[in-house]
């Protein structure tokens, strides 16, 4: 520990006596100061021993003492060593009652103890404290190394906590909780997460402190990686300020988990190698060559139900953020999931059908659907930063229908300025929102424009009566009832619409057409 005013006391060749604040003697001492001006304030940073002869000062006088004693005290000045025996034979009673009042120990010095001798202990106090800190700190971090190499993350986090006398917990990319030590500290470390969170926005390395003398503990937050995303986060709850020992077995944890974490970057690599090989096998048709590549890397994801998920962002974050959120998804829940980047616009995810990640990736969809909207964001087209297709329930015989189902699902999702489209609201919908494009509009005003025409002249209404008489399916008794006009009438005007448009109503494709290019009209109405 550092020097204090009671080590000093106590050491055998100073001599010292406590005249004033012996109450206040265990206060560490940074530095000891001689100065003999009426103010050395402008030049105290605290936390010193300040000693004099009082040289220029008038000990005697207790309207100069007071406020002499007062201005140390406001600076921080931890004790006062006044030297008898040069100016004064003994220190002035005044001196001594006010330094009593203010709560500022007062140290008489003898006139065989040189101040230079008080210097010298209060530097060999400090450099002892600091040697015995690096010292500790070395032993700290062989501690840290050797957990590490024998437990794990989960090892190391337990000698961290036990080395500041706290708690410690680590956090994924997505900063869920991965591991805490003691276990007690979950629950305080699952409340950091939007701490955790603003601090992964920050260029990494980053770091910051939470809570205080107000709050239950003072936590330190530190970003993991070397990349330009930070991997990992880990937090060291402690009761109060970290000392240069605990600070060197922070630092060391620090250094040893971005270890670990670029290390585990190198095996994700190689991972998401297997996985592109394992999808591209599926998509192919030979799931058996799947599963042999996969072998149990992927559990029983490819013997169950699974969903395909297909990603596309002009912009690489949002796609980034939706693998965190699967991946951090199906690792607490302990699924399986296969997740492949297709370019950096592209993603592809294989995920266990009802499991955590594809609801995971429902949530993050949800949230920035919402973002956009709260943001005022243009829909559709290029404006948009994400657009997912989720597949409906499928198996590894039937991967590439699914991949296919994705796609379509994620093209419509585009098209509606969506951010996600589920294939399975599509089959069991109706066929009409997928005309709410801008081709199929442009076909419909081509194709109905010469009768709209002919209707604007007022010599017809060849356009209400198609729609009348395709509603009833060519009935034309029940047609012609509904528009209000005898069924040889409606006859002619068929007859001239045919003859406008150059087409036979006899025709079933025609029909078709006409039909939806008259929906796609009053859908853009």
């Amino acid at each position: 520990m550092p020097p204090t005013l009671a080590s000093l006391v106590h050491h055998s060749a100073l001599k010292l006596t406590v005249r004033a604040g012996e109450d206040r003697l265990d206060v560490p001492v940074r530095w000891a100061h001689v100065s003999e001006l009426a103010d050395p304030v402008p030049y105290m940073e605290g936390g010193e021993l300040l000693l004099t002869t009082a040289l220029k000062l008038d000990a005697e006088d207790a309207k100069a003492m007071r406020r002499y004693v007062k201005r140390l005290v406001g600076a921080g000045v931890v004790g006062l060593g006044f030297a008898v025996g040069v100016n004064y034979d003994e220190i002035p009673e005044v001196l001594v009652d006010t330094a009593q009042e203010e709560g500022l120990p007062l140290l008489e010095v003898p006139r065989r103890t040189p101040f230079i001798a008080i210097s010298k202990a209060v530097s060999a106090a400090i450099a002892a404290d600091q040697y015995r800190s690096v010292t500790a700190g070395f032993a700290a971090q062989r501690e840290l190394t050797k957990q590490a190499l024998t437990d794990g993350p989960e090892g190391l986090l337990t000698a961290l906590a036990a080395q500041v006398d706290g708690w410690a917990a680590l956090y994924d990319a997505s900063g869920a909780v991965v591991a805490t030590a003691p276990e007690w500290a979950g629950r305080r470390a699952a409340r950091l997460t939007a701490d955790v969170e603003r601090l992964r926005d920050r260029p990494a390395p980053a770091s910051s402190v939470v809570g205080g003398p107000d709050n239950e503990d003072r936590v330190e937050l530190h970003t993991l990686g070397t990349g330009r995303r930070p991997r990992a986060a880990l937090a060291v709850g402690t009761a109060s300020a970290l000392g240069t020992a605990e600070r060197y077995a922070v630092h060391s944890a620090i250094a040893l988990l971005t270890l670990t974490t670029e290390r585990s970057r190198s095996l994700r690599a190689a991972h998401e190698r297997i996985g592109a090989a394992v999808l591209r096998l599926l998509l192919a048709g030979h799931p058996d060559h799947a599963r042999a590549v996969a072998g149990d890397l992927y559990g029983g994801l490819l013997d169950a139900p699974f969903r395909v998920i297909v990603g596309e962002s002009a912009d690489g974050d949002p796609l980034d953020g939706l693998a965190e959120v699967v991946e951090s998804a199906a690792a607490r829940s302990g699924e399986a999931v296969l997740v492949v980047a297709e370019g950096p616009e592209r993603l592809v995810v294989l995920a266990v059908d009802g499991g955590a990640a594809v609801e995971a990736c429902g949530e993050y969809a949800a949230t920035r659907e919402a973002e956009r909207a709260a943001g005022g964001q243009e829909q559709g087209g290029e404006e948009q930063e994400l657009v997912v297709g989720l597949s409906a329930p499928a198996g590894p015989i039937a991967a590439a229908g699914a991949y296919k189902q994705a796609e379509q699902a994620l093209s419509v999702a585009r098209r509606r300025g969506r951010v996600l489209v589920e294939h399975e609201q599509l089959a069991a919908g109706s066929v009409l929102p997928l005309l709410a494009d801008d081709a199929v509009r442009a076909f419909a005003d081509g194709l109905l424009r010469p009768l709209s025409e002919h209707d604007a002249t007022g010599r017809g209404d060849l356009v209400a009566s198609l729609r009348a008489w395709l509603s009833r399916h060519g009935q034309w008794d029940a047609a012609a009832a509904d528009l209000g006009v005898h069924r040889h009438t409606l006859r002619y005007r068929m007859r001239r619409v045919e003859e406008i448009l150059g087409r036979s109503l006899d025709d079933p494709d025609v029909r078709m057409e006409l039909w939806l290019a008259l929906k796609a009209t009053a859908a853009a109405e």
